[in-house]
């Protein structure tokens, strides 16, 4: 950036002075039912940006471009009567803080708190409309002692038969036993094969291990069980996907939910391994005949039974080359195919046929049943598998004509395959089905690929779990003990094992003489997946949220409460599914009035370096909106964010695009404002209380119409053309309309708040009568005029022999002989004809005239 100061206005005066009256005043403070404030016959209006992780680096130029786009929406729905909430809070509790902490041996809370302190000021500093009496942090007592309730509700509930959740009280009624009820709570206890990563000291989720290695710090992550805390998101698998329809989302981001979920329609087969039975789930029971091997996962538990002792080597080495492989490198498509033979033999239900049994590290214990048969004719996967093991590849479907049957994984019909041989892929999959069924070898069913989600963390910093753990039994600490806190410790560093640091707060752990506290914490998620509900009701100190709040944020008869979510696209499947899941489970027990949390959602695409490349620190190409702030003015850096291009793109950030829009805003400025000799402002002589000629009346209606149909649209860029368009206008108007200035005023100040406030406030002292008695953020936008965009007259151009001569104003629709006359008897046109024989005059209606002599 230039070391030049550029103050073509004074926005370092009046923007922090604004921003100051803003908060004094809790000019964006939304009453909530209840209030005495509150009036119940506004609809409402729900904005969200998706939660902000405060960390130490503080914001960079991505984060306002979600904010300023909802900032801007809020803004025009309170102007157009809408009681608008749109809060603010963080996301804060979680590994990085923690890792800090354990590096300079500061709390958590203390870097979390300074981190929550440099993003508020930020934020305030760019002028947003947050109601900040919402603010609410996951670290906060009063907002994870409903956290922690709403795992309780999970504790203590399970899916029914019609695929609802219930309370487990309902299971106690009917004197199942405490394994029983166990094994069908929302929450429950596991021993599953996790992340474990040594150095960091916790479990870490796949979406946190990059190439065998942790995301933050890149220390080595190996595969191990562990007793962990499992949420049964599984039991919502086909609600997730079906309930989908009625939001209002990209369907890419619909794709990738369904895509991660992962519904499927085969079967179950069960083949014999010796004394024991295997079960396997393919989408393709039709190619049954054509199994020729079996592959379990290297974690099977049965593989301890079955594997022969010559090769009990080879598979033990192998299970532990694939400790350190995160699911996602297990499974990638192009790697080089790996496994290892056990040595085991299982039987092929339709034919006796003995096929050899391997494992290999494509097939994941935690999805379907851990192991597969394969059919290597016609799965890719397996092909590649049995070409470079040498292993049987047998032909059963038959495909259309010309195609190649290896490696054919269409329909097609069926052959070598017994009594299915002649059918159709159809028809095949329906009597193989009744085929296992009849014969109890298995059955049709539908299979996901979700797997349940793994809750449970090895750290400090994180919502303790509400459970105690007595004679090797789990249960829940009553409700009246919420909030649960962390003990305080000094030592915050991993334990070496898989004993979370919470197991050093010995008097902590010790919840009595005969039972001791649950160790591990929450993740980072628990928090993210319900602070829109709490942002409805953010002090409550007695429910997480009120009835009232909820029915009247969270309704209004769609299936998703809030109106409109922005944010990036990372969160695209993780959050986004954790979150329908809570909200899900609330609604079906009574404490949500809606099934789904968003109904509209809007992922702002990146904002590239100068460079063109992401913005990193390693780059050198990061851009801090503080410095944009300081040379350019906070709204000339919202502004320049939304003009860039569609919210929804990828986009470099150009400074000199920044220039551009404060030179647009300098021009609005110096249409209310001019400066004498001693460099001081005062309101323009050229205003005038008159009313504005035809031509910039056109142009101010034009942009009430097109800037508010934009912002529903969330077209904020071309809105902002528009207004420049407008301006223009304005510059060009001798005297400058005072009650036409104050209508732009109105349309310009979502877009930038700091100088529309301004500018209507010096009008204000002048000419009370047009300007904004309070806030023009709380004036109601302009109505446009439908008759002043009628167009009854259009501009012309008059060229001669191709070149532009002249340019007339002529009635719209005047007729072409009409026009011809008018163009011919212009004296521009008469100079440049004189002596010359006019062999031609071409007319297109309401644009042009074109003269033809020599």
């Amino acid at each position: 950036m230039s070391d030049a100061p550029r103050k073509s206005f004074p926005f370092d005066e009046f923007e922090p002075r604004w921003q100051v009256e803003w908060e004094k005043t809790r000019a964006f403070r939304t009453p909530n039912p209840g209030d005495a404030d509150f009036d119940a016959s506004k609809p409402k209006y729900y904005v969200l940006d998706m939660f902000p992780y405060p960390s130490g680096n503080g914001l960079h130029v991505g984060h306002p471009e979600g904010y300023t786009a909802t900032d801007i929406i809020g803004r025009y729905k309170r102007m157009n009567g809408f009681n608008v909430l749109h809060p603010m809070g963080w996301d804060a509790f979680g590994l990085p803080a923690e890792q800090y902490a354990i590096k300079t041996g500061q709390h958590p809370r203390t870097t979390t708190e300074r981190n929550v302190a440099n993003f508020t000021a930020q934020l305030k500093r760019l002028g947003f409309a947050y109601d900040w009496d919402r603010e609410v942090n996951t670290t906060d007592p009063g907002y994870f002692k409903w956290t922690q309730w709403i795992f309780l509700k999970l504790y203590n509930s399970y899916v029914g038969d019609d695929g609802k959740a219930h309370p487990i009280s309902e299971l106690e009624a009917k004197g199942l036993s405490r394994e029983e009820i166990d094994a069908k709570r929302l929450a429950y206890v596991s021993s599953a094969p996790v992340n474990w990563c040594p150095e960091l000291g916790t479990v870490l989720a796949n979406e946190e291990v990059v190439d065998g290695k942790s995301e933050v710090g890149g220390f080595p992550v190996e595969r191990r069980p562990m007793r962990q805390w499992m949420l049964r998101i599984t039991a919502y698998a086909q609600r997730l996907i079906d309930e989908l329809d009625g939001l209002d989302w990209p369907e890419s981001i619909k794709l990738l939910q369904r895509n991660w979920i992962g519904r499927s329609e085969g079967a179950h087969v069960t083949f014999k391994v010796g004394e024991s039975d295997v079960t396997v789930f393919t989408t393709r029971p039709d190619t049954l005949f054509g199994a020729t091997y079996m592959v379990l996962a290297p974690e099977h538990p049965l593989l301890a039974q079955i594997t022969t002792a010559d090769q009990l080597a080879a598979v033990e080495a192998y299970q532990k080359s694939v400790a350190s492989k995160s699911d996602l490198e297990r499974t990638e498509l192009a790697k080089e195919k790996s496994g290892v033979f056990t040595g085991a033999y299982a039987i092929n239900p339709v034919n006796e046929e003995k096929i050899p049994i391997w494992i290999a590290d494509y097939v994941l214990m935690g999805y379907g049943t851990g192991a597969i048969m394969a059919v290597p004719a016609h799965d890719e996967r397996d092909f590649e598998f049995a070409k470079k093991f040498e292993l049987p590849i047998k032909q059963v479907v038959q495909p259309p004509e010309g195609k190649d049957w290896q490696g054919f994984t269409d329909d097609g019909v069926a052959v070598n395959s017994g009594f299915l041989d002649g059918l159709t892929t159809p028809e095949a999959k329906k009597k193989i089905a009744a085929w296992l069924e009849e014969k109890g070898l298995g059955r049709g069913t539908t299979n996901y690929k979700l797997r349940d989600w793994l809750f449970s963390r090895q750290r400090y910093w994180g919502e303790p779990f509400p459970i105690v753990w007595e004679d090797g039994n789990h249960r829940s600490i009553p409700e009246s003990e919420l909030p649960l806190l962390p003990p305080d410790l000094d030592d915050f560093k991993p334990t070496g094992t898989p004993e979370p640091p919470l197991s050093k707060a010995t008097d902590w752990v010790n919840y009595s003489a005969t039972a001791k506290r649950e160790l591990n914490t929450m993740p980072q998620w628990a928090g993210s997946c319900w602070y829109y509900l709490r942002y409805c009701d953010a002090k409550n100190p007695n429910r997480f949220i009120s009835e009232e709040a909820e029915r009247y944020w969270m309704g209004g008869g769609k299936p998703g409460g809030v109106d409109l979510y922005v944010g990036g696209t990372e969160h695209a499947v993780l959050h986004l599914l954790y979150a329908r899941f809570w909200h899900k489970v609330l609604f079906d027990l009574g404490y949500v009035s809606t099934p789904e949390p968003f109904q509209r959602l809007v992922n702002q695409g990146l904002i590239l370096g100068e460079d063109g490349q992401k913005m990193s620190k390693s780059r050198g190409n990061v851009i801090n909106p503080d410095d944009v702030v300081a040379e350019y003015g906070a709204d000339a850096l919202r502004l320049y964010e939304m003009f860039m291009g569609p919210l929804e793109q990828v986009k470099p950030w150009s400074m000199n695009g920044v220039e551009g829009v404060y030179r647009f805003l300098a021009r609005v400025w110096r249409l209310v404002m001019e400066q004498n000799q001693e460099g001081e402002w005062s309101l323009s002589s050229v205003l005038a209380d008159v009313p504005p000629d035809k031509k910039l009346n056109k142009a101010l209606h034009e942009t009430i119409k097109k800037c508010g149909e934009d912002i529903e649209k969330l077209s904020f860029n071309t809105a902002i053309s528009q207004m420049m368009v407008c301006t223009n206008a304005f510059t060009a108007a001798e005297k400058k309309p005072i009650a036409a200035v104050c209508t732009f005023l109105r349309v310009l100040s979502p877009f930038a708040p700091h100088l529309a406030e301004e500018l209507n406030d010096r009008l204000r002292a002048a000419y009370p009568q047009f300007a904004a008695k309070g806030s023009i953020a709380h004036e109601p936008w302009p109505q446009f005029d439908p008759e002043a965009l009628i167009v009854d007259e259009v501009e012309v151009v008059i060229q001669v022999n191709g070149k532009l001569r002249d340019k007339l104003t002529v009635p719209a629709g005047i007729a072409k002989d009409e026009m011809e006359k008018l163009a011919l008897a212009s004296p521009r046109a008469q100079e440049f004809i004189a002596g010359l024989t006019v062999r031609k005059v071409i007319v297109v209606p309401g644009k042009l005239v074109n003269i033809v002599a020599n």
